[in-house]
């Protein structure tokens, strides 16, 4: 069984508050209702909609496996079923940095994403 590593539901709160920087992806500002997470993610958009208001439920695992074993480096499609058959989005990179500011209370981590998954909340 794949044990993630954290998951919540998000509130799009604002798309790219400083402006839209590349073609095809905008900059999402979302908040979570578990944690009271503050997010900024870059979503492409052109396949996977978001809009302001719009509800989701991200998920971060570091497999795709159902069994828990670790990915492969590359992708092979076939009829193996996975964590990503189950989410409308998934994105794929490593964690590169993670900092702390104040107390602890505030932690920010520059994720090329591990495995993110997304399913819109009607």
């Amino acid at each position: 069984m794949v044990e993630t590593l954290f998951e919540d539901m998000f509130t799009v709160t604002q798309k790219d508050p400083d402006g839209k920087k590349f073609d095809r992806v905008n900059r999402i500002e979302a908040r979570s209702e578990q944690f009271d997470m503050y997010m900024l993610l870059d979503v492409n958009t052109e396949i996977y909609p978001m809009r302001v208001k719009e509800k989701f439920m991200m998920v971060l695992a570091s497999t795709l496996n159902l069994d828990g074993t670790p990915d492969t480096d590359y992708f092979i499609q076939g009829n193996k079923k996975s964590l990503a058959d189950k989410f409308e989005y998934v994105m794929h990179g490593k964690l590169y940095r993670i900092s702390e500011e104040g107390s602890g209370k505030h932690v920010k981590a520059y994720v090329w994403i591990t495995f993110l998954i997304f399913n819109s909340i009607p």
